[in-house]
This record gives structure tokens, C-alpha cells and sequence, in this order.
């Protein structure tokens, strides 16, 4: 079957690659300010890590729905780009609205209605970068758009921290995500072009039956179980800012101390992961996609064991930090990456959608479980638990990079 042909610029760095990043960036910079104190927030109103692990939880199993059903749409209709400007916009009004929650339902209705949002566009965004490149170029353009993330994931947590520096309240610091929020949803709507796409001679028919009944290579089924089996022990990354928080003794109060040194080891940990992004991202590209990805994978393993070990040491959880901020910065960017090319271009918008999914519900498990046990003191059964699930994806890649069924 004939596959329409996009149109690719004679550069790669385009307008609409570059408004993608930045739109990455400024959400990224909105959303992390809150994720930054959140665990904080919760503690000075009574709330502890069982709710903390509900909030991502529910977050993380409605935002894998969302992707998903931002992928089917993207599957049928022509502009996706109106559709991932409106998901910008939805996290940006939602993650603002926190400010003003005071109880765990209205937390948890506005973290989950924000996370709702920022999986809606996921898919879309993720086929407009595909479309917007050639396939030998993959793996530069996710990793820029990853660096493009970590950054406004170091800008974000860095300015929560210079805002607490000054005296602000938790409070007031969520109503501040408005503003870098906004500027990511109109620099996606207003600077992002949708591709120019030729459809070959007498491909119409059999590209419309394609999009009725699509039927994905078994290839990628295969890898999606290693994704999934992997996420399983992938929990929010809001857990280490709690753990920080908790080894350094910090107290629910406005002052800066501690509070501030675990948003700025978030920060660290966010640009490790913007300076890995790129350059894994082009290594993957020169070399095999799927071996730099299960490095990454067993780089992630090495984590959760580290912390099973010892997450009450200090220099454990620095270690931790550094460790999580590379394996994110590859799991990010190359898990996209190898889809991308395992998908035909027709099938990419729903196939992003169902990666992304995975991905979704392996962390919502895995957050739930990671919360209940830290309730209950059990950090050894946490985070062990999270190491021999990624270990299981470890092996799955493995024997799947290996042998045929990815090649």
C-alpha cells in the first residue's frame, strides 16, 4: 500500500520544530512550578504520601485515556493543530486552579483535568514533529523537543524555589503557572504549520481503509509490552521531591530551607535530563535506537534498586536524582523514536496515542502502589517493586532488540 508523502524543508530546524520546543518549554515551566511544591502543599494541608500517590494516580490513569483519545481523533481529522493548542490551554487553566483547591477532591478533579489536558495533545503534538522531519532525523528532533521539556522542568521547579526564596506562599506561586502557560498554548496555535502531505496516484482508496480498519505491524505491539512492563515501575517523579523533602526534615511552613533544596535537586534532576535529551536523541539516530533505549532502561532499574537500598540517605537520593534525570531523558526521547519508525506515517497519530497509554497506565500503577507502601513505611517493597518491573521490561526489550521481531 501507498502511503501519502510529506513534503519535508530543506532544513530540519523549521519554524514549526522550533514552536513545538517552545511551546514544550513554556508548559513545562507552568506545570513543573506546581509539581515542584506540590508534595509540600499537601503536607501544610494535612495531606501525606497516600494521597500525593492518589492524585498522580487518578492523573496518570485519566491522562492515559486522554492520550489515547487524542490519538484516535488525530487519527481522523486533517488540522490536529487546533486540538493540541486546546490541550495547552486546558493544563494551563486547570494547574492555575489548583491554587485555589483546598481539599483532596478538588486537588484531584484539577491535577487530573490538567493532566487530561497534557495528554490530549501528546499524540497530536508527537505526529507534527514526525511530520515536520525526515525519518533519519528522528531521533534529534524528540530529543530537542525532550531538551525543550527538561529545561522548562529546571525553569519551573527553579523559580518555585526563588519564589519561596522571597516569601510567597505555595498559594500564590500556582496562580504565577498562568503566565508561561498561556505563552505555551499561543506559541503552539499561532507558530506551528501543519505538514503539506502528496497522496500518489490511486493511494486515496487504500489510505482511506487504512484509516477505517487500521491494522499496526506486530512489531510494534511487541515493543509496546516491554513499554508497559517497564512503566510499571516508573512512578511520578513528584515521590523523590518527597523524599527529599522528608530526609532533609523540611517543615510545611513558607520559609526556604529545605523546601527550597528539594525543588532545586528537582531542578538538578530536570537538567541532567535537558542536556541528555539531544544527544541521545542523535546517538540514536547513528547507531540503533533500540539499543541506546534499553540502556536507558537498565539505567532506570539501577535506580529504584538504589533506592530500595537506601532511600534515607542523602547522598543515595543525589545519586538518584542523577541517575533519574538521564534514564527519563532517554526513555522520553526514544521510545517516541523507535514507534516513529516502526509505524506507517498514517497510523502514527493513533499509534503515538496508544504508546502513550502504555506509558500512562504502567506510571498510574505504579504511583498508586509506590504512594501506599511510603504511607506504611515500606520503602524496601516500593521501590523494589518498581525495580523487578522494570527489570521484566529490561528483559522483554532485550530479547525483542535482539532477535527479529523489532527488525
Amino acid at each position: 500500500m501507498h502511503s501519502p508523502q510529506t513534503t519535508f524543508p530543506s532544513r530540519w530546524i523549521t519554524r514549526t520544530v522550533l514552536a513545538i520546543v517552545g511551546a514544550t518549554f513554556f508548559s513545562d515551566v507552568s506545570h513543573e512550578m506546581c509539581t515542584a511544591i506540590l508534595p509540600m502543599y499537601l503536607a501544610s494541608i494535612g495531606l501525606g504520601p497516600a494521597a500525593l500517590g492518589l492524585i498522580e494516580g487518578l492523573a496518570d490513569f485519566l491522562v492515559s485515556m486522554s492520550k489515547l483519545a487524542g490519538g484516535y481523533l488525530g487519527h481522523f481529522v486533517s488540522h490536529k493543530r487546533p486540538w493540541a493548542s486546546l490541550g495547552y490551554l486546558v493544563t494551563t487553566l486547570a494547574t492555575w486552579g489548583i491554587g485555589w483547591a483546598t481539599s483532596l477532591a478538588a486537588l484531584l478533579t484539577l491535577r487530573s483535568v490538567a493532566w487530561v489536558g497534557r495528554g490530549f495533545r501528546s499524540p497530536l503534538r508527537d505526529y507534527l514533529l514526525a511530520e515536520a522531519v525526515e525519518p533519519t532525523h528522528f531521533g534529534r528532533a524528540y530529543g530537542l523537543e525532550r531538551a525543550g521539556d527538561m529545561l522548562g522542568a529546571v525553569t519551573g521547579p527553579l523559580l518555585a524555589a526563588l519564589l519561596l526564596w522571597s516569601g510567597l506562599e505555595f498559594r500564590s506561586i500556582i496562580f504565577w503557572t498562568l503566565f508561561p502557560g498561556l505563552l505555551a498554548a499561543g506559541t503552539f496555535f499561532f507558530f506551528t504549520r501543519e505538514p503539506k502531505i502528496a497522496i500518489p496516484t490511486g493511494a486515496t482508496a487504500a489510505v482511506a481503509a487504512s484509516v477505517a480498519r487500521p491494522r499496526f505491524p506486530r512489531s510494534f505491539w511487541m515493543f509496546l509490552i516491554g513499554v508497559f512492563l517497564f512503566g510499571l515501575g516508573d512512578f511520578s517523579r513528584t515521590f523523590l521531591v518527597w523524599l527529599v523533602a522528608q530526609v532533609l526534615g523540611e517543615p510545611t511552613t513558607q520559609a526556604m530551607g529545605t523546601l527550597s533544596w528539594a525543588a532545586l535537586l528537582y531542578m538538578m534532576h530536570n537538567l541532567i535530563s535537558a542536556g541528555v535529551a539531544y544527544p541521545i536523541g542523535h546517538l540514536g539516530d547513528r547507531r540503533s535506537k533500540r539499543s541506546v533505549l534499553l540502556l536507558g532502561y537498565v539505567v532506570g532499574v539501577c535506580t529504584n534498586l538504589g533506592l530500595a537500598a537506601g532511600s534515607g540517605s542523602k547522598m543515595v537520593l543525589v545519586m538518584v536524582m542523577v541517575l533519574s534525570g538521564f534514564y527519563i531523558a532517554v526513555e522520553e526521547t526514544l521510545e517516541k523514536a523507535v514507534a516513529a519508525e516502526l509505524l506507517p506515517r498514517e497510523l502514527r497519530s493513533l499509534g503515538f496515542g496508544i504508546l502513550a497509554c502504555a506509558n500512562a497506565v504502567g506510571d498510574m500503577l505504579s504511583s498508586v502502589y509506590v504512594g501506599f507502601c511510603l504511607e506504611k513505611g515500606l520503602a524496601l517493597w516500593a521501590f523494589g517493586g518498581a525495580a523487578i518491573c522494570g527489570l521484566l521490561g529490561v528483559a522483554w526489550l532485550f530479547a525483542f532488540t535482539r532477535g527479529r521481531s523489532l527488525s
